[in-house]
């Protein structure tokens, strides 16, 4: 982990909005085909989540989606770049893991892209010019799974399995319904103590092909999704390679984010190292890692290993009610750019003062993130809270 030094604070918030959406994304390649139907009969929830695991697959699918992105305001986003304010689009996607997602943009320089080609990726805006690229990381020592290994797991299993998650999680029922003009059913979750800002998650899935139709993220007290991915229509069946086959404008900022570095399947992980004294003798910069931030008690210490330095990553509090402090050596260019002026597309993060220097502050309908830097350290504080709670955690450091 090089601390992503290459990389802007607006641009590295900007990939992590790309992300969230690549994440999204993914959970809807096996889309299911569209016609008109009535909503399924009601069934209850493990017979539904078997059903849909056996169901057969289908080989490819193109979609028309909407994408819901209502996470950052408009005071945050220059210009209309969907991938950070939502829009309309098309979705294609195959059975062997390709998948791309082409969201409408008002910019000249053509619409934004998050294509993943199986190993490989590539978030592209087309609003400011921009693009990452690289390749996804693989399960280090992942070994061949039997055919037993595939084998759905039972109706009893799936029952048991949402026992233990009802422990934590409020689940509902599968909820009859239409997505699309397909017979679906939906399932809303959201947890029981400890979640933050976050009201919780839903998603629809086809009552025949058992494959998702819509995914949506809320957050606390609120009846609209903060992020959701709807398929409006859809056809299936294969899809040409070719339509994954694209490369940014002439003229873009390709930026290389190379996911798959340190999981090599021939190494072994080293240790966690764990800790105050374990971790701070890691280190090349004083540690921080108060015991209590924000009246939260520390929770967690662990160790960063980094290519050229390490880093701490220290937890307070208990689940997403909490709040993760990262500690690493500052780099070499100063305090954070000014974010006052800056490209179509990209995010105007406001500044705030804490303990007397300046920190970037990105406030979110589910959590606050802050980055600055002081003394040849820099620190982000970031969790599901208010950015009240966030900037006292901040300047406890």
């Amino acid at each position: 982990m090089t601390y992503l030094r290459r990389i802007s604070t607006r641009r590295l918030l900007a990939l992590c909005a790309g992300v969230v959406v690549v994440g999204v994304a993914t959970a809807a390649i096996a889309l299911a085909a569209t016609s008109g139907g009535p909503t399924p009969p009601p069934k209850p929830l493990p017979n539904a989540i078997h059903d849909a695991l056996t169901a057969p697959k289908v080989a490819g699918v193109s979609a028309r989606i909407e994408f819901t992105n209502h996470l950052l305001t408009s005071s945050n986003v220059r210009g209309s770049d969907p991938l950070l304010t939502g829009g309309t689009g098309r979705l294609w996607a195959t059975a062997d893991g390709q998948l791309r997602l082409e969201l409408q943009s008002d910019s000249a320089r053509g619409d934004s892209e998050v294509v993943v080609n199986k190993h490989r990726f590539l978030v592209y805006s087309g609003d400011n010019g921009t693009a990452y690229r690289g390749r996804l990381p693989r399960e280090a020592g992942k070994q061949p799974h039997s055919s037993a290994d595939k084998s759905p797991p039972s109706v009893s299993r799936i029952r048991h399995g949402l026992e233990k998650l009802a422990k934590h999680l409020n689940l509902s029922g599968a909820v009859p319904t239409d997505v699309a003009g397909r017979p679906a059913y939906s399932v809303r979750v959201s947890p029981k103590r400890h979640g933050g800002l976050l009201g919780g998650a839903q998603l629809a899935w086809d009552a025949v092909h058992g494959t998702p139709l819509e995914a949506g993220v809320y957050a606390k007290g609120s009846s609209s999704p903060v992020l959701e991915l709807k398929v409006t229509d859809i056809s299936f069946g294969p899809v040409s390679s070719s339509v994954f086959d694209i490369s940014p404008a002439p003229g873009t900022k390709v930026t290389r984010v190379d996911a798959s570095k340190g999981h090599s399947t021939h190494r072994r992980a080293p240790a966690p190292v764990t800790g105050s004294e374990a971790v701070a003798s890691e280190l090349s910069f004083p540690l921080r890692a108060p015991s209590s931030l924000a009246g939260m008690d520390r929770t967690g210490l662990r160790l960063i290993r980094g290519e050229k330095a390490n880093g701490a990553l220290v937890t307070y509090g208990r689940g997403l009610d909490g709040i993760a402090v990262v500690e690493y050596p500052a780099s070499d260019h100063g305090e954070s750019a000014d974010h006052g002026s800056g490209r179509s597309g990209e995010l105007s993060v406001p500044k705030v003062s804490i303990g007397g220097v300046s920190a970037d502050e990105l406030e979110t309908a589910l959590g606050t993130a802050l980055h600055f830097k002081r003394h040849g350290v820099e620190y982000v504080v970031a969790g599901s809270v208010h950015r009240a709670v966030a900037e006292q955690a901040a300047r406890g450091l």
